[in-house]
């Protein structure tokens, strides 16, 4: 699976003069945890999160002692606070490589470009709502591909807990592989096996 078979496309983006408070009442309106930032050319030269639109923005409350409070800015652009340069990675990326770049990086949102251009965003969530698919939809979906691929009535597909088990027809290993790839490539699917139904109908 590729990153462009899970990101957000169109990707709502922001540029550096754009107010604090415009990007968190995007972030707000649409339930996303980060905001691309580009320049006048929509190339992509930074990020802006949740964290560092609220990082000091409200004032303490006088009437309580506060130590190392950060003092509180009234106003802001998203070049103020964004982080950059940003972390990206292709529409041709592999997911289980963004997926650690996350992971690692310790953030929650991976913009996608198409060379310096932001063509997409996936998030953790994205990848999770991407896990939580119910196995009858993988199912659904794997057998289409298969179907344009080979044929219909010739693959059985059983699927449980993300993991495909995709029995053939026909023996043949070069079908065998391109059916892998295209069950692994179908979101939710965390593993594909192939098997010849001749063989299985001798056990």
């Amino acid at each position: 699976m590729r990153a462009r078979d899970l990101m957000t496309s169109p990707v709502i983006t922001v540029q550096a003069w754009t107010s604090a408070k415009e990007a968190a009442g995007l972030l707000s309106r649409h339930g996303f945890t980060a905001l691309p930032v580009v320049d006048d050319d929509d190339r992509l030269i930074g990020i802006v999160t949740e964290a560092d639109l609220i990082r000091g923005w409200i004032p303490a409350d006088p009437r309580y002692t506060h130590e190392h409070h950060e003092a509180a800015i009234a106003a802001r652009t998203v070049g103020d606070v964004m982080t950059s340069p940003a972390t990206a990675m292709s529409s041709g990326a592999d997911v289980a490589d963004l997926c650690q770049a996350l992971v690692d990086a310790r953030i929650r949102a991976m913009p996608i470009v198409d060379g310096s251009a932001v063509v997409g965003i996936v998030t953790r969530g994205d990848i999770v709502r991407v896990l939580a698919r119910e196995d009858i939809d993988i199912a659904r979906d794997v057998k289409h591909r298969l179907e344009i691929y080979g044929g219909s009535g010739r693959w059985r597909i059983d699927v449980r807990d993300g993991r495909v088990h995709i029995t053939d027809q026909f023996d043949d290993d070069t079908d065998w592989h391109v059916a892998q790839l295209l069950a692994l490539a179908v979101p939710g699917v965390v593993a594909a096996d192939t098997a010849y139904a001749g063989e299985e109908q001798t056990r």
